[in-house]
């Protein structure tokens, strides 16, 4: 009989490694797959016990389980630049600003304390001041309380401690950096428009109407032209278009380009009414595009102004790229659609997401809304929202910053604000939005 036919095992650390028969190898993995699965049952289902009865093994579990993500391995430009390239987080560049005028204050302070403290030193003759000598009635308690408020006020200013992260990812627009707000003024004026007026067009011998047509519902109050592209038509250019534009009271033009027949790039040049100059404009490129009857289970638009939501733009040009792209809808949604357009950066590219929402009772089976510490939020128990999605979806990745409309319309040294090149990302954990 043959060593193959007696089973002798072979050379290999595995248990279905150290047998030559094949069908004997094959059981032997599967025996050892399904106990490695119950081991691991019997593990949650031991931990799910002991956790229900010790609600904070689980929080530690937690806390110490958390992934090491790229996003949480992002690592930030030194300095104290918040120029328009520069890669800081604005909010923390913020809060290390204010505490450091808030410790420069209170040195000041404090100086100005022992200053005053030093004259009162002085004023006192060595020879006939004398702690023995005794106090009128009230002085003691005073000094007691002022050295108790300053002590008071000096472990305040050590315990305090700089607040935490936000529990969302929320863009907060009124940290945008003055430097920014300088250079793009009539972008980040304090009174937007509250009605913006949209005119969105193609490129030129462009195919794709109805994708574009589908875009500029995304956005309210939009007009859609047509570009001819007839023989003996005259081909506009884009300044021209934006000149037209503006005359006609027109906030922005949106320009859509394809590739293959399909939207590869989206063009926003905005038109400053009360300026004499236009601009600036961001170039974004189209990645993904599916529209709204692409998807499944998709609902049908209405009217009605959506509600905004801004996620991750973190650095000066994420900013400006979310007050470009806020400055589109109306400052005042209208709740009653029930609509919201998210706009979420991650990694640089910014996901276009458009949903319908509704409110209802949670059913049985369905648990409470727990925070990341594991408690149930208040506030939020037996409630639950409904989400259809309307579309269109699509996915934008930020390329160039002109200062005027396009980098043809850009005059003088300063023309490209911003463009991105295969050299920024190298490093995988450096991200410019």
């Amino acid at each position: 009989m043959s060593s193959h036919q007696k089973g002798k095992p072979s050379s290999g650390g595995s248990l279905s490694l150290r047998t030559s028969n094949k069908l004997r190898r094959k059981s032997l993995h599967v025996t050892q797959k399904k106990e490695a699965n119950k081991s691991r049952h019997e593990e949650r289902h031991r931990r799910r016990k002991e956790e229900a009865k010790d609600p904070e093994l689980r929080r530690v579990r937690l806390e110490n389980n958390q992934p090491a993500s790229i996003d949480k391995k992002r690592i930030w430009d030194d300095g104290d630049d918040d120029s328009l390239g520069a890669v800081v987080n604005v909010a923390q560049l913020k809060r290390r600003r204010l505490e450091e005028a808030e410790a420069t204050a209170a040195r000041e302070a404090d100086g100005i304390q022992d200053n005053l403290s030093d004259d009162n030193d002085d004023d006192v003759d060595s020879m006939l001041g004398s702690d023995d000598e005794p106090k009128p009635d009230g002085e003691d308690g005073e000094d007691e309380e002022d050295d108790a408020k300053t002590e008071r006020d000096q472990s305040r200013r050590v315990q305090r401690t700089p607040s935490l992260a936000p529990s969302t990812a929320s863009t907060n627009l009124d940290l945008t950096p003055d430097s920014l707000a300088t250079e793009f003024k009539h972008l980040f004026a304090e009174e937007p428009s509250q009605f913006p007026k949209i005119l969105v067009t193609t490129g030129i011998n462009a195919t794709i109407h109805k994708e574009a047509q589908d875009i500029a519902e995304l956005f309210p109050n939009t007009t859609y032209i047509r570009r001819s592209a007839h023989f003996h038509s005259h081909k506009y250019s884009v300044r021209e278009i934006a000149k037209f534009a503006k005359n006609r009271g027109f906030t922005a033009l949106v320009v859509v380009h394809e590739d293959l027949k399909k939207p590869s790039q989206l063009t926003i040049c905005h038109l400053n009414s009360e300026a004499s100059t236009l601009g600036p404009t961001l170039t974004y490129t189209i990645r993904g595009y599916q529209p709204g009857k692409s998807l499944l289970g998709h609902g049908n638009p209405t009217n009605h102004y959506p509600e905004l939501l801004l996620n991750g733009f973190q650095t000066p040009l994420g900013l400006l790229a979310a007050k470009s792209l806020y400055t589109l809808f109306p400052a005042k949604p209208e709740l009653g659609g029930r609509q919201v357009v998210t706009l979420h950066n991650q990694r640089d590219y910014i996901f276009v997401r458009r949903h319908r929402y509704v409110f209802r009772e949670a059913r049985p089976t369905e648990k409470n809304v727990v925070g990341a510490d594991g408690k149930e939020l208040e506030g939020l128990q037996g409630i639950r929202a409904g989400l259809q999605e309307i579309g269109p979806r699509m996915t934008l990745k930020l390329r160039r910053v002109d200062k005027g409309i396009g980098r043809a319309g850009s005059e003088g040294e300063d023309a490209l604000k911003w463009e991105w090149k295969a050299k920024m990302e190298k490093k995988r954990t450096r991200f410019n939005l």
